[in-house]
C-alpha cells in the first residue's frame, strides 16, 4: 500500500531529492574512498617482509654479528636523519611526491636486497627503509587534506581498516607462499618486489592536494567556520617588545614565527599533568618498544636456528600480533575509568607486564613461546596507543597536536638511537642480540619502577600536601574552558571524543590518523 495524503506530502518534504551538485560530490567522495583505500592496502603487501632477516642470514649468508651490529643499526641512525626533512617536505610538497618517493625507496631497497652482496649494500638497503618509515606522515596526512572536515571520521575509519588489512593480508600471504607453496625466500622477495612495483605505479595516479596544514594553507575565507590555531596567530600579527624599542630584523622574525608560537603555546599546555605524563610515555616507551620490534626477528632466529625455511613462521607471528594490536587498539576505546587518577597505575602495570614479556623471550628456548611473548607484548603497547592519543590531543587544537606528536615521535628516536648506538653498534659495546634484549629487559622494568613509584608516591604525597584535589574529569582542561566544557575522556570514557583532525601519526604499522577534541584555538592573540 502506497502511503497518500498529507502523511506522504510531508514525508516528501523532509527527504529532498539531492541536486546535481550534491549527487556529483557524493560520487567524487565515493571514488576518493576507493582509491585511498585501495592504494592503502597495497602499499603493505610486502610478503618477504617478513623473511628478511633470515634471507640475511641464511641465502645472503651474512653472520649474524654482522645483521645485528653493522646493518640494523642502520636503519636508527638514518631514520633520525631523515624524520624532520621528509615531515616537512611532506607538508611544503603537499603529499603526493613524498608518496611517490616512498614506492621509489621501497623499490629500491627490494632490489638492493636481492641484487646487493656486501654489508655496504645492505646498509644502503636500511637507508632507504627508514626513508618508507619516515614518508609514512605522508598518507596518513594526504588523505585528511582531500576531505571536508565533517568526513574525517569517516575517512580515519576507512583508512586505518585499509592498512591493517594490507599488514595482515602481506603476513599471512608470506606465510602461507613459505609453509604450504615451500617457495623459497628469493622468490618470495621477487614477489614482494612484483607488488611494490604496483603501487608505485598507482601512486602516479593520486590526486594531489591543493592545501597542507602548514605551508600550503587555504586562505580563510569570510563564511569560513572558525579559523585555526595557525589562522589565529597570523591574524594576531608580530609581537611588539615591551620597550618600544626595534629589535633586528632577523631575531623578531624568528621570535614571531608561527612555529614559534606554537612552541611557545606548546610548553605552556605541558604544564597539565596528564599532557604531560603521556607525553612521557609516548617517548619512553615507544623508544623501547621499536627497539625490541627492530631486533626481534634476530633472536627468533638465534632460537630458531638452522631450519628450513618452511618450518620459519614470521609472517604468522606478524599476522597475529597485527589482528592482536588491532582488537586491543579497538577494546581500549571502550575503556571508561578515570584517566586522570587511573592513568600512572595503569601504564605501570601494562609496562610491567611488557618487562615480564621480554624476560620469558630472553629465557625460553622455544620458537614458540619467542612468538607468542612477541604477540603480546606488541599488543599491549598497541592497548595504550589509542589512550595516549586520545587524551594527549583532548585538549590541543589539530596544529598543535601535530606538533605535539611530532615533537614526541622525534623524541623517542633519538632516544631509539642513542640506545642503539651504546648497545649495538661495532664502536661501542656490540652486543649480541640475547644480551641486548637483557638491556631492554632492564629498561622496562626501570620505567614500570618509575611509574610505579609515581602513582604511589607522587599522588600520594600531592594529595596530602594540597589537602583537596581539584575534579579529575578537569585535570586536562585548560582554564579557558572549564567554564563552558562538559564533563570529557576521563569520565565518559575514549569512545565519547569524536574525530575532527589529524595529527602526526605513530611509527607504528596501521599509523591511524589522529583525532582532535576541540577545533576552536585556545591560544590568545598577541598585541
Amino acid at each position: 500500500m502506497v502511503p497518500s495524503g498529507p502523511a506522504a506530502t510531508e514525508k516528501a518534504e523532509k527527504q529532498p531529492a539531492l541536486d546535481p551538485t550534491e549527487a556529483w560530490e557524493l560520487k567524487s567522495w565515493r571514488v576518493l574512498v576507493v582509491s585511498l583505500c585501495l592504494y592503502g592496502f597495497m602499499a603493505q603487501i610486502r610478503p618477504g617482509e617478513s623473511f628478511v632477516t633470515p634471507y640475511l642470514l641464511r641465502d645472503k649468508n651474512f653472520t649474524l654479528q654482522e645483521v645485528t651490529n653493522k646493518i640494523l643499526p642502520v636503519l636508527s641512525y638514518s631514520y633520525l636523519a631523515v624524520l624532520v626533512p621528509v615531515f616537512l617536505l611532506t607538508d611544503y610538497l603537499r603529499y603526493k611526491p613524498v608518496l611517490v618517493l616512498q614506492g621509489v625507496s621501497y623499490v629500491s631497497l627490494w632490489l638492493l636486497l636481492l641484487l646487493g652482496h656486501t654489508v655496504l649494500h645492505m646498509q644502503f638497503m636500511e637507508f632507504f627503509y627508514s626513508i618508507t618509515m619516515a614518508a609514512r606522515i605522508a598518507y596518513s596526512s594526504y588523505i585528511f587534506s582531500l576531505v571536508r572536515p565533517e568526513r574525517y571520521q569517516r575517512m580515519a575509519g576507512y583508512s586505518r581498516c585499509a592498512v591493517l588489512l594490507g599488514v595482515f593480508t602481506s603476513s599471512v600471504l608470506g606465510q602461507l607462499l613459505v609453509s604450504v607453496g615451500s617457495l623459497s625466500f628469493t622468490t618470495l622477495n621477487y614477489i614482494t618486489l612484483g607488488f611494490l612495483t604496483f603501487s608505485l605505479l598507482l601512486t602516479l595516479f593520486l590526486k594531489r592536494p591543493k592545501r597542507s596544514l602548514f605551508f600550503n594553507r587555504s586562505t580563510p575565507s569570510d563564511h569560513a567556520a572558525l579559523p585555526s590555531e595557525l589562522d589565529r596567530m597570523a591574524l594576531g600579527g608580530p609581537s611588539k617588545p615591551a620597550s618600544g624599542k626595534p629589535r633586528p630584523a632577523l631575531l623578531a622574525a624568528w621570535r614571531d614565527s608561527v612555529l614559534v608560537r606554537m612552541c611557545r603555546e606548546l610548553g605552556t599546555r605541558l604544564q597539565q599533568p596528564q599532557l604531560r605524563l603521556w607525553s612521557l610515555w609516548w617517548i619512553f616507551n615507544s623508544a623501547g618498544y621499536y627497539l625490541v620490534t627492530f631486533y626481534v626477528h634476530v633472536l627468533w632466529n638465534r632460537v630458531q636456528g638452522t631450519q628450513s625455511s618452511s618450518m620459519v613462521y614470521n609472517g604468522a607471528a606478524d599476522a597475529a600480533s597485527t589482528l592482536l594490536g588491532a582488537i586491543t587498539s579497538f577494546a581500549a576505546g571502550f575503556v571508561k575509568i578515570r584517566w586522570a587518577l587511573w592513568s600512572k597505575l595503569v601504564i605501570a602495570t601494562v609496562t610491567a607486564i611488557q618487562a615480564g614479556l621480554i624476560f620469558l623471550m630472553i629465557r625460553t628456548n622455544n620458537i614458540w613461546v619467542c612468538y607468542t611473548t612477541f604477540v603480546l607484548f606488541r599488543g599491549a603497547y598497541q592497548f595504550l596507543v589509542p589512550i595516549a592519543t586520545f587524551l594527549i590531543a583532548s585538549s590541543l587544537s589539530k596544529e598543535l597536536c601535530a606538533l605535539a606528536f611530532g615533537i614526541n615521535t622525534f623524541l623517542a628516536t633519538s632516544l631509539k638511537t642513542l640506545i642503539t648506538v651504546i648497545v649495538s653498534d661495532t664502536r661501542v659495546l656490540s652486543l649480541p642480540v640475547h644480551s641486548q634484549f637483557q638491556v631492554y629487559f632492564g629498561y622496562f622494568v626501570v620505567l614500570s619502577v618509575l611509574y610505579f613509584a609515581g602513582a604511589l608516591l607522587v599522588d600520594l604525597w600531592h594529595h596530602l600536601c594540597q589537602g583537596r584535589h581539584q575534579p579529575v574529569a578537569q585535570e586536562l582542561t585548560s582554564p579557558a574552558q572549564k567554564a563552558t566544557q562538559v564533563p570529557g575522556v576521563q569520565d565518559k570514557g575514549l569512545g565519547s571524543l569524536s574525530l575532527t583532525a589529524p595529527p602526526l601519526p605513530p611509527e607504528d604499522s596501521a599509523q591511524a590518523p589522529w583525532p582532535t577534541a576541540h577545533k576552536q584555538s585556545l591560544l590568545p592573540k598577541e598585541t
